[in-house]
Formats: structure tokens, sequence, C-alpha cells
């Protein structure tokens, strides 16, 4: 995810695509489980097939098909609803990826990987449900996360991304203690993912600096809900976002 990275004193700025990682490898798919789901999904319609071909179902047995794709509808809803409730639950105590450990790392990558399956937006890029302000959960970045440095140096406040896929404009917002703020053009690339190309930077929320083109990379939004937002960068990082503020406009 070519992330925005804001810096303490005395460097102000490090990279400044950190928070959507720039680099050419492909982000990481969770395709053993893609494909067994589709192996699974095969067998299933194989079955269904041969019982279809094998009975004459009465009139009464229509609405026991509607009532079977219903039901079927509601346990997909509460599987995602599940995972919501997992995933945040791992991530609680991990202060935005900052104290997690390896094995914490794998076991919300699981998880993660798990919704992501269920996605039901298939062109997040197309959808009015990313627009608006997201708070940063989780990232196993650690040029946003910064562990390296002492605690009271790191963004110990909220970060927030927002989105405006009509604009195709997003923005990079940083609290306590150093407020620092970028804002980018999108490019789309496909209906997942976009380039992301900054053009300002602002120093403390007040002083701008003009991008001088080195702030760039990709997303891909691979799972996307009215609540939540999972996004995956160029590096390998995973980035987990709950929705603030849906009516949030970035400035043009």
């Amino acid at each position: 995810m070519a992330t925005l990275r804001f810096l303490s004193p005395p460097t102000l700025l490090h990279n400044p695509t950190d928070f959507y990682s720039a680099t050419v490898s492909s982000p990481k798919r969770c395709l053993s489980l893609s494909s067994n789901n589709r192996n699974r999904d095969v067998r299933l319609r194989s079955r269904s097939n041969s019982v279809n071909q094998n009975l004459d179902l009465p009139k009464s047995g229509q609405w026991r098909t509607g009532v079977s794709f219903f039901s079927s509808f509601l346990v997909k809803s509460t599987e995602i609803e599940r995972l919501k409730q997992e995933l945040l639950e791992a991530i609680a105590p991990l202060d935005r990826g900052a104290a997690a450990t390896p094995e914490d790392q794998q076991r919300v990558d699981k998880i993660a990987c798990k919704l992501e399956a269920t996605n039901k937006v298939k062109e997040p890029l197309n959808s009015n449900l990313l627009n608006g302000k997201w708070e940063l959960l989780y990232t196993t970045s650690k040029s946003i996360l910064q562990t390296e440095r002492p605690k009271f140096l790191r963004p110990n406040g909220k970060i927030f991304q927002a989105i405006n896929a009509d604009t195709l404009r997003a923005q990079n917002m940083e609290t306590w203690p150093f407020f620092n703020q970028a804002t980018a053009n999108l490019v789309p690339l496909n209906a997942r993912r976009v380039a992301v190309k900054f053009d300002t930077f602002k120093i403390a929320a007040v002083i701008p600096i003009k991008s001088r083109g080195s702030g760039r990379g990709q997303i891909e939004i691979t799972f996307l809900d009215e609540e939540l937002r999972i996004t995956r960068g160029n590096q390998g990082n995973l980035f987990i976002l709950r929705m603030v503020d849906p009516l949030y406009r970035v400035p043009p």
C-alpha cells in the first residue's frame, strides 16, 4: 500500500509513500484459501446438478428453494460479521500493530484472508462505500509504526486515511503529536487497485510542501463494507481500517 510515513523532527518527512508501499512486487494474496473455496464450489455445484437431474420438485419445492437461498444469504452475512468481530478482537490489544509478535501477525493475516474471501464488493473503486474518512486500526508497516523509535517520537494519536473515489483524491492525516498530512491523486489500474501520486504535504497540518514526485505507489482494496476496509500494499503490508466519517471530503 503506497503509504505515507509522517516523520518526527528533525527529519520531518521520511519516505512519503509509506502508507501505500511502493515496490514492484505484487500484494500478498490468500491463494490457497481462494483455491479451496473454488474447488469446494465446483464440488457443491456438481452434487446439486446431480440431485436436480434425478428429482422433479413439486411446486412447493420452488418456495423451499427460495427459502434455502435466503437462509444461505443470512448464513454468509452472519459469517462475515463473526469474522469481522474476530478480527477486531485480535487486533485490539496490538497497539495498531506496534505490539504484534510474528505469531500475532500470522493470526491477524489468517483472519483477514478469510474475511477477504467473503468480500461482496468486487469493484470497490466504483462503490460509494469507499468514500469518507477511515481510521487506521492495524498495520504491519514498520515505517508507519516506527517501532525502532522511542515511543514519544512515534505517531501516538489516531491516523486517518480519506478517499473520494468520485474525484480520485486521497488524504493521509496524522494526529498527535505531529499532525502531518498529505494529499494525493489516484490513478485506477483496475476496479480494485490504484496508483497513488502524492502532490502536497503539510507539516503540523499548516506548512505546505509540494511533492517532488517521489511519493508514489499502489494500493489494492481486498475487502470493503460499510464499516471495515482491508487494503494490501505492494510490499505485502496489511492495513485494516474502520469507517469514521462517510461524509468527509478530501480537499481538491
